[in-house]
């Protein structure tokens, strides 16, 4: 495993985590904050994990997915009050306090994107080595 820094997933990844700031401080509800946000977390984590790993991870998209419904179990099962964090507002925002099945809906839209963005990301290299070739 190649372990280096990539600035251009680094760079996707701090303008998407303002981004993502920005939705929940600014968006009271809807479609935006309730489910874009959760396809753009899973690009975040994606983002964030390729900044330093720099070998394709075939799989990365499905590890990112259940790790994802993982914590949407947690929040089910009330992580945050049996961890006695309820007064810490960044715990309850950064594990979650509601389950919703949606969100679940969401990650798996936002990995199945990453998956097909990793496919075609593929594809365009191995066309650009049979052109170098030539």
């Amino acid at each position: 495993m190649k372990i280096g820094l990539s600035s251009r997933y680094l760079w996707a990844f701090l303008i998407l985590f303002v981004v993502i700031v920005l939705i929940a401080v600014f968006v009271p509800g809807g479609f935006i904050r309730w489910h874009f946000g959760d396809i753009l977390i899973v690009i975040l984590i994606y983002c964030f994990i390729k900044s330093f790993i720099r070998n394709r991870l075939k799989w990365l998209p499905v590890y990112i997915f259940v790790f994802a419904v993982l914590v949407e179990i947690l929040q089910y099962f009330n992580l945050v009050g049996l961890l006695g964090l309820e007064d810490f507002e960044i715990a309850r925002i950064v594990i979650g306090t509601t389950f919703d099945v949606w969100d679940i809906v969401m990650y798996f839209v936002g990995c199945a994107l990453l998956y097909l963005y990793d496919f075609l990301n593929q594809l365009h290299g191995k066309k650009q080595a049979q052109e170098n070739l030539k």
